[in-house]
């Protein structure tokens, strides 16, 4: 592992718990908004890791496009969760940890993704999402299986 890799890991580690934490914002939606300016914030810092100029609206276009492949899991977690969270009280505290286990593990697999894609010399203007989509699932799961505690084979 290379030394940018091991500090952009560490640097999605720490995201992926903050988006998680996003996550738990008591009012629907504005949760989801939350969660989504931390993974830019995650995007943003991995680009500067690597020196690859950040473009604001690529990423927001990037995040979006990548939902779908891990849209199985969406429903089951994500808009169960947030759907749970418009309940008064028990939805809050029932949908909140699905909330959060999805959207920690989603911006794992984003982080790892880009990580992947900048060391093998990307950019944000030649990332391709649909290259990425099996890798992203993969480090998906991993994220998932992270934040449920499940051993997870994790670098840094």
């Amino acid at each position: 592992m290379t030394e940018k890799e091991a500090m952009a890991v560490k640097t999605i580690r720490n995201y992926m718990w903050w988006s998680g934490g996003a996550s738990l914002i008591p009012v629907p939606w504005v949760d989801l908004a939350a969660v989504g300016a931390v993974q830019l914030k995650a995007l943003a810092e991995i680009t500067s890791i690597y020196g690859v100029p950040f473009q604001r609206n690529r990423g927001k276009a990037i995040i979006a496009s990548t939902v779908g492949y891990v849209l199985p899991h969406a429903f089951a977690y994500g808009t169960i969760g947030c759907m749970l969270k418009a309940i008064p009280v028990v939805g809050t505290l029932a949908g909140a940890p699905v909330m959060a286990g999805f959207c920690a593990a989603y911006t794992w697999a984003l982080g790892r993704v880009f990580i992947q894609h900048f060391e093998s010399g990307g950019t944000f203007l030649d990332f391709e999402p649909e290259k990425v989509k099996e890798y992203f699932k993969a480090q998906f799961e991993e994220g998932r299986r992270m934040t449920t505690g499940q051993n997870a084979e994790s670098p840094a």
